[in-house]
């Protein structure tokens, strides 16, 4: 425990930090612009601007992505838009059929429409989310997305997987120079350190290479190529047991909802309008058998009484159908090996708890990051200073990655039930203060929809949350077993949070303009991006 209040201490002393390291950018303002400058002079070679678009100077193909679901679909899309050649090998171009990604928060369907793909949740009988229902004890609370100062448009929105990856590749596919193939990647090709394109064979067996300055692996959570890119560290803290309900009305209608189940949360949001996705969690790897009917007994018995009585029956009948499907939720921070010649991107680089529908939100936004990074280059055959550039690339996204990831770990957390008392008492803290609507309701909601992605407003909230707990046990009358429960309290929510924090990286969550590569953005002017057309030209 008293390392738990040393952390406390810590974390103090780093929030009071932030203030004066964000003087000190400021101040270094100019610095850092030089040393963006100085770094694009060693990347931005043999540029060539075409109505809007850069053009590499030679070989047959830019870039190579592997994978073609969410992350690599978009990416093929916006990088074969940007003029980039582009080949995508996927293991299977088929429809896929999953039971996780169907809900993508406000804050990723603003990156949606900043990619141009906002036509992808169209005509695939997605529905419109507003915000979430939390159920705890036979109470509940609506709490809706801050929306206000958006388009009309603006909202969540829920949908089967499949279907709308099938979108982005039909729209990628669109594109002159974006090539989709089926085939299974074996190996990076890798030459004096450096990847220089893959190995795959074809539909039909084949084995062939194909070579790029760029490779891309977007193979999704079971990727077989991170090992060489990254240092993976994948916990598994759940499973995910996964129904549709047909012809089932939600209590709150374009609302997810979540309840606070024993012994841990139950999801249910709908994915069609005909269609309800349940999905329930289930703690540790193992999860009761199917074949033998221990999965449709533990459903029946354990968690259909907890869930509300609207959906009951429509749930008996989920489970009596037989549809059951599961799936390991994973968590695997960033960790990247910067290598020439290759990059990590979506589930295969960076993984968050599923319960707060992230992983398409940090997907999206990465891409965004990446296309602004790559758009000023023209040539990406210097893998050495393209490697040492795009380094930047993992401190930009972090303060977007690393809310959305740090908040789906803690709320797992404090979401799931335990014997432990103070735990309890956060977890009832948290309902509780999310009920009282106002800032203490659009704060968090804001950071869960991804429309305020900010670490230390998570961060703030969080702690929030525990102080509130603290001042319920203590009002009206303190007692000293009230007291020595809040002080738990707190070291409980010291020891759910700081972990993950320390997991994403302190200094690039909340100081990243400290670290060198963030000068290496390359934030170009109108007037310098028109010297370079006219220096080309």
């Amino acid at each position: 425990m008293a390392d738990q209040y040393l952390l406390g201490w810590i974390f103090a002393t780093v929030l009071g930090a932030v203030f004066l390291c964000r003087a000190l950018a400021r101040r270094n303002g100019e610095r850092g612009r030089a040393l963006v400058e100085e770094e694009r002079s060693e990347c931005v070679k043999s540029v060539m601007v075409s109505n809007g678009e850069c053009r590499s100077t030679d070989g047959d193909v830019d870039v190579i992505i592997v994978g073609a679901g969410v992350a690599g679909a978009a990416l093929a899309h916006t990088l074969g838009k940007d003029g980039r050649r582009v080949h995508v090998i996927e293991r299977d171009l088929t429809e896929p059929d999953r039971i996780v990604g169907e809900l993508l928060q406000p804050g990723g369907y603003l990156k949606l429409i900043e990619l141009g793909l906002e036509d992808c949740v169209e005509q695939i009988d997605a529905q419109r989310v507003f915000g979430y229902a939390l159920f705890k004890d036979g109470k509940n609370t609506k709490l809706s997305y801050p929306l206000e100062k958006f388009h009309s448009d603006v909202s969540g929105r829920s949908f089967h997987n499949g279907r709308f990856i099938q979108r982005m590749r039909e729209k990628a596919a669109t594109l002159p120079n974006v090539l989709l193939e089926q085939g299974t990647v074996t190996s990076l090709l890798e030459e004096k350190g450096t990847i220089k394109g893959v190995q795959y064979k074809t539909k039909t067996g084949e084995e062939m290479t194909a070579y790029a300055p760029l490779t891309i692996v977007c193979d999704g959570c079971f990727s077989n190529l991170r090992r060489s890119l990254c240092d993976p560290k994948v916990d598994v803290p759940s499973c995910f047991v996964g129904l549709i309900l047909e012809n089932c009305n939600l209590p709150h209608a374009n609302h997810g909802h979540v309840i606070l189940a024993d012994p841990s949360p139950i999801l249910f949001y709908q994915i069609s309008s005909m269609e309800v996705r349940c999905l329930v969690d289930v703690p540790g790897q193992k999860v009761p058998s199917i074949s033998n009917g221990e999965m449709a007994k533990y459903l029946k018995t354990v968690v259909a009484p907890q869930i509300p009585p609207q959906i009951y029956d429509s749930f008996i009948a989920a489970v009596d159908k037989g549809s059951i499907r599961t799936m390991p939720n994973r968590s695997m921070p960033a960790a990247p090996y910067p290598t020439p010649g290759a990059l990590l991107m979506g589930d295969a680089f960076n993984m968050r708890h599923p319960l707060t529908g992230g992983g398409m939100t940090v997907a999206l936004s990465d891409i965004v990051v990446l296309r602004n990074l790559l758009r000023p280059l023209g040539n990406l055959n210097d893998p050495s200073t393209l490697s040492k550039y795009l380094e930047s690339f993992y401190t930009l996204r972090k303060p977007v990655a690393s809310t959305i990831n740090t908040l789906a770990g803690a709320l797992y957390k404090v979401f799931s039930s335990s014997p432990d008392q103070a735990r309890k008492e956060m977890r009832q803290a948290c309902f509780d203060y999310l009920s009282l609507g106002g800032v203490f309701s659009m704060g968090p909601v804001s950071l869960l929809s991804g429309l305020n992605p900010r670490p230390l407003s998570l961060v703030l909230h969080f702690f929030a949350v525990a102080v509130y707990g603290v001042g319920r046990l203590l009002l009206p009358f303190p007692s000293p077993k009230r007291a020595w429960i809040g002080a738990r309290l707190i070291s409980s929510a010291s020891g759910i949070i700081f972990p993950i924090i320390k997991a994403e990286g302190v200094r690039q969550m909340f100081f990243p303009a400290t670290v060198p590569a963030y000068y290496r953005a390359p934030v170009l002017s109108e007037k310098q991006m028109k010297k370079t057309v006219d220096g080309v030209n």
